[in-house]
């Protein structure tokens, strides 16, 4: 008996042939694309099941609510356990031919593989679990923070999931004493600032959050775990003080290999770093030539700071700025629709409101918004902080320059439309899972940032300067960020020396320059804003060529962000057929 065998698995691993003789064999027919999806998709899920997991406080944050009651594992022994599955996965992802996926599972594969690429990074080499004390004080301030936000169950239930998360927290406390060693002195001295932020945190926002719950046992289990993260955060910050400050000798630097590999795995740039530095730079000086040309518009016998410092007087009353916010968001989204500058989903107008008592302490200005997989209809707020009624006059009229008109305008671009709250109105109905848990921030924050400038080049306050100034004032301070990432962590460049080119170059006031200084210490990328901005103006204007006559702004807009935070080259092969030319 002649048998004739020919086989193919799905992974493509074997071509079984020919058994016995006489029997011609037949090629087996080729795999087409899409026959791959269905493996794709099956690993994808266990991944992110995996990564939502091992991290209880962003799949709260993202709607996913079945780990509510569970806290992070910081041990050394979860670390490299997350390390080994990391790897795993990666394995696997890239074993499978990207030609036999569709385009829409092509991309979420390259989005995996880096984003596993970016977290095995973090692990083995950055290792900011041995060197970053306030991951660990932050961290379950955050963990509790999460619950309290939003009210996506009633208030009794997630006291419940609170009490059990807060159980578990200064065991955490303890691992953390484990991790640290030799950590840079600038990131113990930022912890030791926080300290006490995160302790007050505790002591009052928290409570003041579940205060409508009635049930004495409910209160009373509360009240004994609450005390608990209290007293453990003191204990952390004694350590921080007595014990790991004195040992505090480490550098803060990745160094030029480790920040090239972070580039590529966070944000798919593969620029050599001079090139990125004269890209940074060249786009410093023309925003610096535009911020004085509108300054001496504005007022040509000022200097350009002098004309900033004028428009920071004028501010509405804190009475009023909860109303001169909603009426600038009504501007905003009636000028996005008239001028069609890009859809907006239907969906209830953004509502203005104070920032709750027990965000105060973390937040000046922020977006509340569900995550993508909230099943419970919950609407989005913008949260502003006001003046502290107890303060006098000069204290509240000083706070309030943060909010002159056009900052407000600014801020609202960035925040609420068309920028961060739109994308989250997208954000339920991206291609993927993978789209909704990962993405790159030169998408996210360079789109926001985008948008700052987008608004104004398509005449929002067009005949007012203080609105362009404004937004200069703002891409400067991202242009100094992306020139300080890589020379603090690449060419040995000082906080000092840091802070007083926030000071000079990016227009900013001595408090904030300190603080923006520090934050790139431990947030090296964070040139991603200019570098996502700059990324998404060349987008646009290849998209444009390719377009030709077809071309709208309306359609560029809507493209784009239906595809979901991919890093950007992907999204240019989505959008153009090719990666091509990032700047």
């Amino acid at each position: 008996m002649r048998v004739c065998v020919t086989g193919l698995s799905i992974l493509g691993i074997a071509f079984l042939g020919v058994i016995g003789s006489g029997c011609s064999p037949s090629k087996p027919p080729a795999p087409a694309a899409g026959s791959l999806d269905g493996v794709f998709t099956k690993i994808a899920t266990d991944a992110i099941a995996d990564h939502l997991q091992r991290h209880p406080s962003l799949a709260t944050d993202l709607g996913v609510h079945a780990y509510d009651d569970d806290l992070e594992e910081v041990s050394q022994g979860a670390i490299a356990a997350e390390t080994d599955a990391l790897k795993a996965f990666r394995t696997q992802f890239a074993a499978i031919d990207p030609k036999l996926l569709t385009m829409e599972k092509q991309l979420d594969r390259e989005q995996m593989i880096r984003a596993m690429d970016a977290a095995i990074l973090e692990n083995d080499v950055i290792k900011s679990w041995t060197k970053n004390a306030d991951l660990y004080s932050s961290g379950v301030t955050n963990a509790a923070y999460v619950l309290m936000k939003r009210p996506f169950a009633p208030a009794a239930e997630r006291l419940e999931a609170l009490i059990t998360r807060e159980e578990k927290m200064p065991a955490a406390l303890d691992e953390a004493r484990k991790n640290l060693a030799n950590p840079p002195r600038v990131y113990t001295e930022i912890a030791i600032e926080q300290i006490d932020g995160n302790i007050n945190f505790f002591k009052r926002d928290v409570p003041a959050a579940f205060a409508s719950v009635t049930s004495k046992d409910a209160v009373a289990r509360f009240t004994k775990a609450n005390d608990g993260v209290i007293a453990a955060l003191g204990a952390y910050k004694q350590f921080l003080q007595k014990d790991l400050l004195p040992k505090s000798l480490g550098s803060f630097a990745y160094g030029a290999d480790t920040y090239a590999k972070a580039l590529a795995a966070n944000e798919m740039i593969e620029v050599p770093l001079d090139q990125l530095l004269a890209a940074a730079e060249a786009n410093r000086e023309k925003n610096e030539a535009a911020f004085v040309a509108v300054a001496k518009e504005i007022d040509p016998a000022k200097t350009p700071d002098a004309v900033l410092a004028s428009l920071q007087s004028d501010h509405p009353p804190a009475g009023a700025l909860l109303k001169t916010t909603q009426d600038t968001l009504d501007s905003l989204r009636e000028f996005i629709v008239g001028h069609h500058v890009m859809t907006i989903p239907a969906s209830d107008p953004v509502r203005v409101k104070e920032t709750p008592p027990f965000m105060r302490s973390t937040t000046s200005a922020s977006m509340d918004t569900p995550g993508p997989f909230e099943t419970a209809k919950l609407e989005g707020f913008y949260n502003m902080t006001l003046p502290d009624p107890r303060w006098n006059a000069a204290e509240q009229a000083d706070f309030m320059r943060q909010w002159y008109y056009a900052a407000i305008a600014n801020v609202s671009v960035h925040e609420v439309y068309p920028g961060h709250y739109v994308q989250f109105l997208y954000a339920k109905s991206f291609p993927s899972d993978v789209r909704k848990v990962y993405g790159a921030n030169t998408n996210i924050e360079g789109w926001a940032h985008y948008c700052e400038q987008m608004m104004i080049d398509e005449g929002f306050h067009a005949t007012e300067p203080k609105y362009r100034l404004a937004q200069l004032q703002d891409a400067l301070l991202r242009n100094v960020r992306f020139i300080v990432g890589i020379k603090m962590h690449t060419q040995g460049m000082s906080v000092e020396d840091a802070t007083k080119l926030f000071e000079t170059e990016g227009h900013q006031p001595r408090p904030v320059a300190v603080s923006e200084a520090k934050r790139g210490t431990a947030d090296a990328l964070y040139g991603y804003y200019t570098m996502g901005k700059l990324m998404i103006l060349k987008l646009r204007e290849d998209f444009k060529t390719k377009r030709g006559a077809d071309y709208t702004l309306q359609d560029f807009h809507d493209t784009f962000i239906k595809l979901g935070p991919l890093p950007l080259p992907l999204i240019r092969r989505a959008m153009l057929g090719e990666a091509g030319s990032l700047f």
